[in-house]
């Protein structure tokens, strides 16, 4: 996610998440299948609510969103259809259909959705009655649904795409139409849905523009029917996805195609205008896919893509299978092409770390952005000649500055008021990163290689969580690195560096004062 610098107890009262095995997700590693039932048995008690009680904002208790995403039920798929009326300040006509299975008996289920105007909500082809509760979208069906029921909720609404006060993230809007930045929980924002990427689901879009539009999705194309002046997109996924991952680009666009590594479909979505200008730095995608392959494996998706909005957000982000970039970053003179390079491979490396492999939890995404900064780094080093050791000394220098402001890597503090994309903070990048390249230092440089490798298949469209990354580290080591653990994702202050007893912290510059 955002490249804007440029799990422990949770807390009494808060409600842990669920932890199940159902058809949209692959629950891998041992610690979770012993804490599954206990886990379970937490969220049904929160999720029983009866029909007649008032209406309540729920969610899974994630320490850092704790009424983000929803107990009870499991998605399975979200069909998202959008009409974009031509101007990007008035709302979207939309309806969201969720397919997804029971995990208890429900008299009542929540969505989070949070900028919209909901119309009508049916449950399985019945109109169901719906009310809103904080950021929660309740719906309660005309029977009880049992669990292990499959379940299909279809809500007719509109997707506002002009920000409320206080609101981050959801639609982007562009000088030509539309974009998503969805991270870390403003899915909600555009669409109803279980917003935690606890929860990853198959997704379809439907997308109907004007004629004059291109309209690009997470996905492959599997359809486009001209209909008068307007044309319907069609869209569909085959790998799971988070609900923060999601993309849909509306635009005055032009798609470039190219073939990527074993014949790789990548495309590419840059405005019309400028297709020709930004052509060289799109060249490069095929062999950052091919460079990054060589470290940790195959590609897990089924294309890959750039997408320059022109647009300001102050970010770029890891959308799966289309990355979002502001336009600007690619026609600064002002920043180097290796720099620039760099950043294209941190959003392509999230594709394996982040969008193939999810965090279970937002305390987990050091997960993400520990390793995207790490190739990042490590790409910068070996194709742009800046070496890898200078930035992990600076790093080092600042981390317990870093820590202090916002927690360990492991343990990020939670999001300032009003700024929830705050999370996103020095210490899960480059102080992740740090982490990362003590445990190469600890364990040796083929150990951590195979790890990583490792790690991406065995947890590939699916979650993990920062207990089995230590797990498998501690395996492929073949010691237990809980302690090593402990003290770089958890510690108040920075353990020495393994190999380099003399890096040192670095105080704060003194602010200068004039007289």
């Amino acid at each position: 996610m955002p490249l804007t610098l440029r799990t422990r107890p949770l807390p009494e009262g808060t409600r842990p998440l669920p932890e199940g095995t159902g058809p949209s997700r692959r629950v891998t590693g041992p610690l979770r299948h012993r804490r599954a039932a206990a886990l379970l048995a937490s969220a049904v008690s929160v999720a029983l609510l009866g029909a007649s009680a008032p209406p309540v904002p729920l969610g899974l208790g994630d320490r850092l969103f704790p009424y983000l995403g929803n107990p009870g039920y499991d998605v399975a798929s979200y069909d998202l259809s959008f009409t974009y009326p031509g101007s990007n300040d008035k709302p979207l006509q939309a309806v969201t259909t969720v397919n997804a299975v029971t995990t208890t008996g429900l008299d009542r289920l929540n969505l989070d959705f949070a900028h919209g105007k909901v119309e009508s909500v049916e449950v399985d082809g019945r109109p169901a009655a719906f009310d809103s509760a904080g950021e929660d979208l309740v719906v309660t069906p005309d029977r009880p649904l049992r669990q292990g029921d499959w379940t299909r909720i279809t809500v007719k609404h509109t997707s506002d795409p002009v920000s409320a006060k206080g609101q981050d993230g959801g639609w982007v809007r562009t000088t030509d139409g539309l974009a998503m930045a969805n991270q870390a929980d403003a899915a909600h924002l555009v669409f109803p849905c279980n917003d935690h990427p606890s929860d990853k689901a198959m997704f379809t879009f439907h997308v109907t523009a004007p004629n004059g539009y291109t309209v690009v999705a997470n996905g492959l194309p599997t359809e486009t029917a001209r209909t008068g002046r307007t044309t319907t997109w069609t869209y569909r996924t085959r790998h799971p996805m988070a609900t923060e991952l999601a993309q849909v680009s509306i635009g005055r666009s032009a798609v470039l195609h190219r073939a990527g590594p074993h014949g790789l479909p990548v495309r590419d979505v840059v405005p019309s205008a400028d297709a020709k200008k930004l052509e060289p730095w799109l060249a490069r995608t095929p062999d950052q896919i091919a460079w990054l392959e060589s470290k940790v494996g195959t590609f897990p998706f089924e294309t890959y893509g750039v997408l320059m909005a022109q647009a300001s957000t102050g970010f770029e982000l890891e959308t799966q299978t289309l990355s979002l970039f502001e336009k600007n970053l690619f026609t600064e003179p002002a920043y180097p092409k290796w720099y620039i390079e760099s950043i294209m491979v941190h959003e392509l490396s999230h594709q394996w770390f982040g969008d193939s492999v999810s965090p279970h939890v937002w305390s987990d995404v050091w997960l993400n952005e520990g390793h995207a900064t790490w190739y990042e780094e490590l790409y910068a080093e070996e194709k742009g000649h800046q070496p890898m050791i200078n930035r992990m000394k600076a790093a080092y220098g600042a981390s317990d500055r870093w820590r202090t402001a916002g927690g360990p890597p492991a343990l990020p503090k939670a999001p300032e008021p009003g700024q929830k994309i705050s999370i996103f903070r020095p210490n899960i990048y480059d102080g992740a990163a740090l982490a990362l390249y003590a445990l190469r230092q600890e364990i040796g440089r083929p150990a951590f290689e195979r790890l990583e490798r490792i790690w991406v298949q065995q947890h590939k469209d699916g979650t993990a969580t920062t207990a089995d990354f230590v797990h498998l580290a501690s395996a492929i080591a073949n010691r237990d690195l809980t302690g090593f653990f402990d003290a770089w994702l958890y510690g108040e202050k920075t353990p020495p560096m393994p190999g380099h007893p003399d890096w040192k912290q670095v105080p704060a510059p003194k602010k200068q004062t004039g007289k």
